[in-house]
């Protein structure tokens, strides 16, 4: 008789502008998923529980009892409940070992703490360490030595040693880039013809010479060299949209530059990318212009991690793993 994959948890990566709700079973098997605009800063009328309930209500309702973790900003101190940081050094258990589960008036949930590096200069992440977990249970070989890298608004550059976050630094390069494309005489000229960076086409030579820039830059940083993404367009040498991916370059360059000066003598870890496909080829055309070609592209490993953490948890550790195809959904 055909089997399918027993529901066995419900992961929920809940950010700030979208919320993905994944039904998934035995070793992480997508059963069926669902995603919506509900994030912390767009929730629909009713707020957090009715957004839950618009996600994962029809999962509930036929599968009481399932467990439901949730990770992102959901549980910030400007989400549903704050959760505490665990703090670096960390692995999958040590993040289970911060969960806080809460009653949602729709079943329990409980959601994954981030990540915080200590220090005089911390640190913090939400939501990327779901990524991680999941990069490395799909990927076993970077969990050994690997330099992890989640292009976004905040892009962060995580160092992982024998399976543990050791350390991360965060580079705000989207938002930058958003600012300065949105709010400066540099971003004018594309304003003025309607061209956003989402919605242009991408002009490659554009974008690479704005990352050979910042790569020549050297120690003194592209701070003296951000101007010429005006004069270049005032002195003919860059068109008003060429202007906003030659931006792009000079500023994922300039991230680039200054994790490669911190690397100083040492080798160079593997390293890989996790996220949108998109803002991940843009990263690797920018590594292969400082010499780095070996570069592994990654995507939604979310799922994943947040089974994984589960896993830890012991939330699916006595889970099922089949049951009757008529009793369950399809698989996607």
């Amino acid at each position: 008789m055909n089997t399918s994959p027993h529901p066995a948890l419900i992961g929920l990566d809940w950010g700030t502008s979208s919320l993905r709700a994944y039904l998934l079973g035995g070793n992480a098997t997508l059963i069926d998923r669902r995603a919506e605009g509900w994030g912390i800063q767009h929730l629909p009328e009713g707020g957090y529980a009715a957004a839950f309930r618009g996600v994962a209500g029809e999962w509930l309702n036929r599968w009481p009892g399932l467990p439901v973790l949730a990770a992102g900003m959901v549980g910030s101190r400007n989400g549903w409940r704050e959760v505490p940081y665990v703090e670096c050094p960390a692995d999958p258990a040590s993040i289970a070992s911060g969960l806080v589960a809460f009653d949602s008036g729709c079943g329990t949930i409980h959601l994954v703490p981030g990540l915080m590096q200590g220090g005089p200069l911390p640190d913090v992440m939400r939501g990327e360490e779901m990524q991680i977990v999941g990069v490395l249970a799909m990927q076993p070989a970077l969990a050994e030595r690997s330099l992890l890298v989640l292009p976004g608004t905040h892009c962060k550059w995580a160092v992982v040693e024998r399976g543990r976050v050791v350390r991360f630094t965060t580079y705000l390069t989207g938002e930058l880039f958003a600012m300065l494309r949105d709010h400066s005489i540099i971003g004018r000229p594309a304003k003025e013809m309607g061209v956003t960076a989402a919605g242009s086409e991408f002009d490659h030579e554009a974008f690479t010479r704005g990352v050979r820039s910042a790569h020549e830059s050297g120690a003194v940083g592209i701070a003296p060299r951000l101007f010429t993404a005006r004069s270049l367009f005032l002195t003919g040498a860059l068109t008003a949209p060429q202007t906003l991916d030659y931006l792009s370059g000079l500023l994922i360059g300039e991230e680039i530059r200054s994790v490669v000066a911190g690397l100083r003598d040492a080798a160079c870890p593997s390293i890989a990318l996790l996220g949108d496909p998109t803002l991940c080829n843009r990263y690797r055309l920018a590594l292969s212009q400082f010499g780095i070609d070996d570069v592994q592209a990654l995507n939604e490993t979310g799922p994943l991690g947040l089974w994984r953490i589960g896993e830890a948890a012991g939330l699916v550790a006595h889970a099922p793993d089949t049951m009757q195809e008529d009793e369950s959904r399809d698989s996607v």
